[in-house]
């Protein structure tokens, strides 16, 4: 069952059968970001962290695809069922260093480049800050790559601020 998220997109909650699925999404969110890497780590990544306590969710397209019979996730679309996956959110936890407190992570946000700059993103970022609050958090965070100013601008505009700086040395 898929709940109307913006107009002609649904919002459908993921399982633990859905691994497959979310490392496919993985892999394309890096390889936009960083074509010429091997992504391999991925997997690992996947299995270690996703859990019935890791929600992933679904964006659907409920209108026409232009994948032409074929959704994004590379699985053939159902003819009665017209709907595609364009997107998802996975989320987990992190604790705050500086108080110990949990607090929701945003570990993948992707939307297909085709659905992008409708108010996708911004959606599923209230739909984290929901599941959070409704689980008494105070906080949520996320890691953003500073080459990826798109989603650098959206999280801004959302109110999101610079809580650290992650500093790395290629030895």
């Amino acid at each position: 069952m898929s709940a109307q998220l913006i107009p002609g997109y649904g919002l459908r909650s993921g399982s633990g059968l859905d691994r497959a699925k979310l490392l496919k999404f993985l892999h394309h969110t890096y390889r936009e970001l960083y074509p010429d890497r091997e992504l391999g780590h991925l997997a690992q990544t996947v299995e270690q962290y996703f859990s019935k306590q890791t929600p992933l969710w679904w964006v659907e397209c409920l209108k026409n695809s232009p994948f032409e019979g074929e959704s994004f996730s590379g699985i053939p679309s159902q003819p009665a069922n017209p709907t595609s996956v364009v997107g998802c959110l996975w989320l987990g936890n992190a604790i705050d260093q500086t108080t110990g407190e949990r607090h929701g992570h945003i570990f993948l946000l992707y939307i297909a480049p085709e659905h992008r700059r409708q108010g996708l993103g911004a959606a599923l970022v209230i739909q984290a800050e929901n599941w959070a609050r409704s689980r008494g958090d105070r906080q949520i965070g996320l890691q953003v790559f500073l080459s990826n100013q798109p989603a650098m601008n959206l999280y801004q505009k959302l109110g999101y601020e610079s809580h650290s700086v992650w500093m790395i040395k290629d030895l």
